[in-house]
């Protein structure tokens, strides 16, 4: 078992779009159904597969392409190290002050490595100053918990 990390800092906007956050359904829409529903499943089949924008269950990363991987770590300490650095960097920006804290910080650090020990996969977010959204994951990969038939995108 390793873990592998994600970041993604962008517009809150794009954050929100769903249909760029979720994988495409394994059959398409009825030729004859709703217009818009055939529009989501073309965007998605166009964008989900290569998009850095965080999928909206965060085993989905493991479907992404391997240059999205921002680190791989045996030990959920270490993958834990990783978290607690890429919060750090971005507490300065975050919208509400009590994100910030450096105890709920040390907190979420420490979840997330018992998360991270038992096979679970994080995923974090939090708003920024202006209009961006910051979110950071670590997903359990060989085999994934919640979706253990999804293949190491790296072995």
């Amino acid at each position: 078992m390793h873990h592998h990390g994600y970041t993604w800092l962008g517009d809150k906007k794009t954050f929100d779009k769903e249909s760029i956050r979720r994988p495409p359904p394994a059959q398409p829409p009825a030729a004859s159904g709703d217009t818009d529903v055939r529009d989501r499943y073309r965007e998605a089949v166009a964008v989900f597969p290569a998009s850095d924008v965080p999928p909206l269950q965060t085993a989905h990363w493991l479907m992404k392409p391997p240059a999205l991987i921002r680190g791989t770590w045996d030990e959920p300490k270490d993958a834990g190290a990783w978290l607690e650095a890429r919060l750090v960097e971005q507490a300065p920006r975050f919208a509400s002050p009590g994100d910030a804290d450096a105890a709920r910080l040390v907190t979420l650090v420490k979840a997330a490595i018992d998360q991270l020990a038992w096979g679970g996969d994080v995923s974090l977010g939090h708003y920024l100053k202006g209009a961006l959204f910051h979110s950071a994951a670590l997903v359990t990969c060989t085999p994934n918990r919640a979706a253990p038939a999804l293949r190491c995108p790296t072995r």
